[in-house]
């Protein structure tokens, strides 16, 4: 078992200079190998705090999985300028071992971009809903989704003062805090005007997107909530939250780095509401019309079977609510 892992860890060696850098505040990046860590060092440049995350390749950069979990050091939220180092524990996601071509990167996403940042989703098939839980859950049916890319944590007050100009939550103060009080209708115009800043296509996830990236994607471990069994480490939730949202990315991420995919606030997706086929589907979009559209996920008020990776809400899509935000999907 010591010399596999070994042998792992000096193909992971040899790739790593092979480095490709996507933000241009980064560069110097080397690696080197110490017990059963790669440290990876770089340097940043950069006027305020960046977001740094450390992703991987198994296809010579044509993909990219991640962003790696199991890391320490300058990795995450705020870090400053300056000459860094990352810690990634290998033996602890072996899987993403398993390529003839493996290379990686560091990225830093700093505060004034206007792009969330997004988790690539290999697309697969998964048995959808829950034959054990509300009527609207069931049938279980199976689904095959595309590739595709879901934000890492819930649109935030400041992302939507960004675009918007204005931030309608009520709570008020927490700039990270995901943005509330905002209708599904209100959704869309954001999404537009992002889609127009910056050239790309923004949208909301389906229904059956959100459910399998908080399920885990290919990567899933069949948890009940997303990222766990236990409810209080996944999730802001009625048992922790003191009734009212907290800052994104403050809870375990789930098994793709995703935060927040149960608990802090409901999550609108793109579909109607409607029931669920027996039969399989590919890509599905939901209803063709309705009266309500679909929000997942739970929130910082409601408890454990609400918070259920398989729970079904919905709401008004003129309506908005102190416990209800979204997160974005890039085809």
């Amino acid at each position: 078992m010591v010399s596999m892992v070994n042998r792992s860890l000096l193909l992971l060696v040899a790739f790593i200079g092979c480095l490709s850098l996507q933000a241009q505040t980064v560069s110097n990046v080397s690696a080197s190998q110490q017990g059963n860590e790669l440290l990876v060092s770089y340097s940043l440049k950069a006027d305020t705090p960046c977001e740094v995350s450390l992703y991987v390749s198994l296809n010579a950069g044509k993909t990219w999985t991640g962003p790696l979990l199991h890391v320490s050091g300058d990795v995450g939220k705020n870090i400053s300028a300056g000459s860094k180092v990352i810690r990634w524990q290998v033996l602890e996601e072996q899987e993403q071992l398993v390529g003839s071509d493996i290379h990686f990167k560091v990225t830093a996403n700093g505060k004034k971009s206007l792009d969330p940042e997004m988790v690539f989703v290999k697309g697969g098939t998964f048995q959808m809903g829950s034959n054990s839980g509300d009527s609207d859950e069931a049938p279980v049916h199976s689904v095959t989704l595309n590739d595709y890319l879901i934000g890492k944590y819930e649109v935030t007050q400041a992302q939507w003062k960004s675009v918007m100009g204005s931030d309608p939550s009520n709570f008020k103060g927490c700039e990270d805090c995901p943005v509330v009080m905002v209708s599904w209708n209100d959704v869309q115009d954001f999404i537009s005007r992002l889609n127009e800043q910056t050239g790309k296509r923004y949208r909301l996830p389906t229904e059956a997107e959100w459910e399998f990236a908080a399920r885990g994607g290919s990567q899933s471990r069949g948890y009940t909530y997303s990222g766990s069994n236990d409810l209080g480490s996944a999730a802001w939730c009625g048992m922790n939250s003191g009734r009212k949202a907290h800052e994104v990315g403050t809870r375990q991420p789930n098994e793709l780095g995703i935060y927040d995919m149960t608990g802090n606030v409901w999550e609108w997706c793109s579909d109607w509401f409607g029931v669920y086929n027996s039969f399989s589907v590919t890509n599905p979009k939901g209803a063709a019309s309705g009266e309500y559209r679909v929000n997942r996920g739970g929130s910082w008020y409601y408890g454990a079977y609400f918070c259920r990776t398989s729970f079904r809400n919905r709401d008004n899509p003129g309506q908005g609510l102190n416990n209800l935000g979204f997160r974005l999907v890039l085809d």
